[in-house]
């Protein structure tokens, strides 16, 4: 038997029919209190104590796996104890049991902290490099304030040969944030709070992330054998390790941006250990820092000799070629970079803009192509340049 529909009945399926699909609900952007909640509990404050027991100084650190906390160097030095103070719930007291690994020159230390697994909660780190203007966020100890937050922005990243990305942020730092994690608004660590600078208006300053995903456990040393191993004086010590000091202050004073003060250091390095590759480097990077790329140049040449296959160096020769205008020079430094390392995404990067200087357009864009599947924020940073 036939059914039959009435015009009524036949709009309303019409109608139905015709209507669109709800769009699928999109999850929304955690609130800057939620992502606090969330990431908080990874954060500690730490309290150092010397052999009398009297205390030295308060700092922060954040678990990078169980049991295993990241901090600044400086924040332990010259202590026989150290503290560990979980930010989660009331909180409890541990005592690190010593550092499983140690990074000077990032100035970086990874503690041992006998915490139960299911009370550490781990960050989320990332390697992106983060964008100017970018909003962050920073929890911490400052003046023994435990567990306090600040927000800014990324104001600046730079790359400094050794070190990696040096990060600049606006959000206030005090006295006992060293150690302190820096959050992006996913809830992830792109860098570790190290310096604070005072001249006018505060300049603070942390070492990427890519750096502590570095940093590996390579066996326990004691706080006491760490701290007799840091106060011997350099004066007393060989050649080698006066220029080991020298370097390790031409550091400090890079971090600063102290370019001048940095070179006095470096090339003392390089006078008392010429046949240190790393120091040559920085010589270099100072030098360009200072305009005078044609000495540079020189610099980068005698390390590359002490370390014909450095990647890093041969980016940085070509940096010196190029704001020397000298292109074709820089172009073949850096096409030395890509040859031995055609996984790193900073050499296509400069070649694209070498390329571009020279008019060669065609070769920069086989260039970004060839960036675009190693490092998406390189490639949309190269965009921009090309579309100009």
């Amino acid at each position: 038997m036939r059914k039959h529909f009435t015009p009524l009945f036949t709009v309303l399926c019409l109608q139905l029919a015709l209507a669109p699909t709800p769009a699928p609900a999109q999850e929304e952007t955690p609130t800057l209190p939620a992502l606090i909640r969330r990431v908080k509990p990874s954060v500690v404050a730490i309290i150092t104590y010397d052999a009398k027991g009297n205390s030295l100084m308060s700092g922060s650190g954040f678990f990078v796996r169980p049991g295993q906390v990241v901090t600044n160097l400086h924040v332990i030095e010259g202590a026989r104890r150290v503290e560990v103070k979980t930010l989660d719930g009331k909180g409890r007291i541990y005592e690190a049991d010593g550092a499983l690994g140690i990074d000077e020159e990032g100035d970086l230390a990874l503690l041992n902290v006998p915490v139960a697994a299911e009370r550490a909660r781990q960050t989320e780190m990332t390697t992106d490099v983060p964008e100017e203007g970018e909003r962050i966020f920073v929890i911490g100890n400052p003046l023994r304030l435990e567990g306090s937050v600040a927000d800014g922005i990324i104001s600046a990243v730079r790359e400094v040969p050794n070190l990696g990305q040096i990060i600049q942020v606006t959000a206030p730092i005090s006295h006992g944030n060293s150690g302190s994690p820096i959050f992006n608004m996913k809830g992830q660590v792109i860098g570790v709070v190290t310096i604070k600078i005072t001249n006018g208006q505060n300049i603070n300053l942390a070492i990427s992330s890519s750096r502590v995903l570095a940093l590996r456990a390579d066996g326990s040393v004691s706080f006491e054998e760490l701290a007799t191993r840091r106060t011997r004086n350099p004066a007393v010590q060989n050649t080698e390790t006066a220029a080991e000091w020298s370097y390790k202050n031409g550091l400090n004073s890079l971090w600063l941006g102290n370019y001048d003060s940095a070179l006095n250091y470096f090339e003392n390095a390089v006078n008392k250990n010429p046949n240190r590759a790393e120091a040559w480097m920085q010589v270099g990077y100072c030098k360009v820092k200072q305009g005078k790329s044609r000495e540079a140049i020189k610099a980068y040449q005698q390390a590359l000799r002490l370390r014909p296959n450095s990647v890093e160096t041969y980016n940085k020769l070509g940096d010196a070629y190029y704001f020397a205008g000298n292109f074709k020079e820089a172009i073949t430094a850096y096409q030395q970079a890509a040859s031995l390392r055609p996984d790193q995404p900073e050499a296509f990067y400069n070649l694209a803009l070498a390329y571009l200087e020279i008019g060669n357009r065609a070769s920069a864009l086989a260039h970004s192509r060839t960036l675009e599947q190693l490092d998406a924020h390189l490639y949309r940073k190269l965009l921009r340049e090309l579309e100009r």
